[in-house]
């Protein structure tokens, strides 16, 4: 976690803010200094009325009146000292915490796809809420109380040695001990901190795959054996949070004993001083009150020690992502002019092998080559690296050796925004649509499409009949993940929002093969529409779907080993044939 890095671009920019909340809590601070001082002339003037042998309620009201109201005056300031830096700073807080999720967002929305294959989504989306809310919490604490004590401290013990040197030097030799001990413990709560900040991590998102995948939970009647793993987690989770809480409690119980302590020692060697008429009595009782501040002041910064391991410990996980750069970027590069754009799409020699499983090689020297507006189709076993050869091309990751190529340009040098964005579309066996309306799906496509672009595309993918069939039509709400859609209408509006981009090269990826006769009837008629005159990648399980492809690629232990068109390979007597009759 870098300090400077946070006040540099977090805190300077709400500089104003923040220099008006210490002025307030440094005012705050000054204030409360000046109770005890004031307190002490109380009694002093008490005493000396006492002492004169004044009775009468009018001599009593005018004596006390000047420090009453003194006192009435330092109340009132430290209440709006109160306001204002409570206010300030929680304004401060929420912008931060503000600009902190928005720049963690952005990180993870420019990580690599293995960044998210090998983390778990709860784990992020913790990071984005947990930890900021920590981070955020225990800022406003640190600055707020920790300005206000530590200043109320060094103060009120500049105030205790003009009042009694002797009674000072006693009181702070015992204070440094303190310092030390808390130090050494704060560094073992830190650690205790992060570990329970794994483990919780760990829980939310166990927690939210579950739930994301609820249907497959029901259907294997799983609700124990997941209710188990997760109390499971969660009791680590509470277990190293006990610890910490006893670690926590122990330290602040230490402390209070020893502070409370240090004012008996004051009560009793004040009252040695004063019998010996080095002291008065409200010198004692401006003593007492000073040394009863220290002890709040130390016993809040002992709190504050907590909060604060748990803050930096929290930071350090959100700046952690916020700092880590991808290994493929999302934008720069070069971008071929849509008239000179053909959609040649060339494999040489490509090996690849995932970054979760480095020791097992998905690819191994695949070469495969897609001419201009050729439909080329790819088949094989479960696990032969077919859907990887459309992640590649999609440079969701690079290969491990070997060339990728559109149109002769290696698609490492360009512009990967422009290469997903508006040249390769992409639709798989379970296309995703987000919770907005089925306007809204189809428009992220292409987000500055107009109404009729998006009616447009509707049409042409056989989705705009149903979609008008509806009550709201485009306006309808698809629920999250699409729920409320049947499988063929989902695949119809992720054809749709493809198509959107008017993508010169089209990757389907069992793009039919969930769906039913009737559905898949549609479907395929729609496929059918727009494969004309683009350049089409078809992975498929169905060889029923791929008889008329111009170009069929046999796969099998990620290697490409029979190439041709249906009649060819079937005649061949090869693999290809041997799927066929499996099916």
């Amino acid at each position: 976690f870098s300090w400077s890095e946070f006040f540099w671009e977090y805190l300077l920019p709400e500089i104003m803010p923040l220099g008006f909340a210490i002025v307030s809590a440094l005012i705050g601070a000054v204030v409360n200094m000046r109770i005890p001082s004031a307190l002490g002339d109380l009694i002093n003037i008490l005493n000396e009325q006492a002492t004169a042998g004044l009775s009468t309620a009018a001599e009593y009201m005018t004596g006390l009146r000047g420090p009453v109201m003194q006192l009435v005056s330092l109340y009132l300031c430290q209440g709006l000292a109160t306001f204002a830096y409570i206010s300030l700073l929680s304004h401060l807080g929420e912008k931060v915490a503000c600009k902190m999720r928005k720049n963690l967002f952005e990180s993870l929305l420019r990580q690599d796809v293995a960044f998210h294959d090998q983390r778990k989504t709860g784990e992020l989306i913790d990071r984005l809420t947990s930890d900021v809310q920590d981070f955020k919490s225990s800022f406003k604490l640190c600055i707020s109380q920790g300005i206000r004590s530590t200043t109320q401290t060094i103060g009120c013990i500049c105030s205790l040695y003009s009042t009694s040197a002797k009674l000072t030097l006693a009181l702070a030799a015992t204070i440094p001990i303190i310092v030390l001990i808390g130090s050494f413990v704060g560094v073992a709560l830190r650690q205790l901190s992060k570990s329970a900040q794994a483990h919780a991590a760990e829980a939310t998102g166990k927690a939210n795959e579950v739930v994301a995948n609820f249907r497959t939970v029901r259907a294997f009647a799983n609700e124990p054996l997941e209710g188990q793993s997760y109390e499971v987690l969660i009791q680590k989770s509470c277990k190293i949070n006990q610890f910490l809480g006893i670690g926590i409690g122990a330290f602040q119980g230490i402390t209070n004993i020893a502070l409370n302590g240090i004012v008996l020692g004051v009560i009793y060697a004040g009252g040695y001083l004063m019998s010996t008429n080095e002291i008065n009595p409200g010198q004692l009782m401006s003593f007492l009150v000073s040394a009863q501040m220290i002890q709040r002041s130390l016993a809040s910064l002992s709190v504050l020690s907590g909060s604060a391991v748990r803050g930096i410990t929290a930071g350090s996980r959100v700046f952690e992502y916020i700092h880590l750069q991808p290994s493929i970027p999302i934008t720069g590069g070069r971008k071929i002019p849509y008239h000179c754009l053909l959609g040649h799409l060339r494999f040489e020699d490509v090996h690849f092998t995932y970054p979760q499983r480095p020791d097992h090689e998905v690819l191994k020297g695949v070469t495969l080559d897609i001419k201009p507006c050729q439909t080329v189709a790819l088949c094989g076993l479960s696990g032969a690296g077919k859907s990887t050869i459309a992640s590649l091309a999609e440079r969701f990751y690079d290969p491990t050796s070997g060339n990728i190529t559109l149109d002769g340009v290696d698609i490492t040098q360009l512009d990967p925004s422009w290469l997903r964005g508006r040249t390769i579309g992409y639709i798989n066996q379970e296309p995703v649509l987000f919770s907005g309306s089925v306007e809204d799906n189809i428009r992220y496509g292409r987000p500055d499409a107009t109404k009729d672009e998006v009616v447009s595309a509707a049409k042409l993918a056989n989705a705009d009949s149903f979609i008008t069939n509806f009550p709201s039509g485009y306006a309808t709400v698809v629920g999250e993940r699409g729920l409320a859609l049947s499988g063929g209408q989902k695949q119809r509006i992720a054809i749709a929002r493809a198509l959107l981009k008017n993508p010169s090269i089209l990757i389907l990826d069992e793009a039919t093969s969930a769906l039913d006769a009737e559905s898949e009837r549609l479907v395929q008629e729609a496929l059918d529409r727009v494969m004309v005159d683009r350049t089409v990648l078809i992975i498929a399980h169905r060889l029923s779907t791929i008889k008329n492809a111009d170009v069929i690629a046999v796969m099998k232990h990620g290697k490409v080993v029979e190439v041709g068109n249906h009649k060819e390979l079937k005649k061949k007597g090869g693999i290809y044939s041997e799927l066929i009759k499996l099916q």
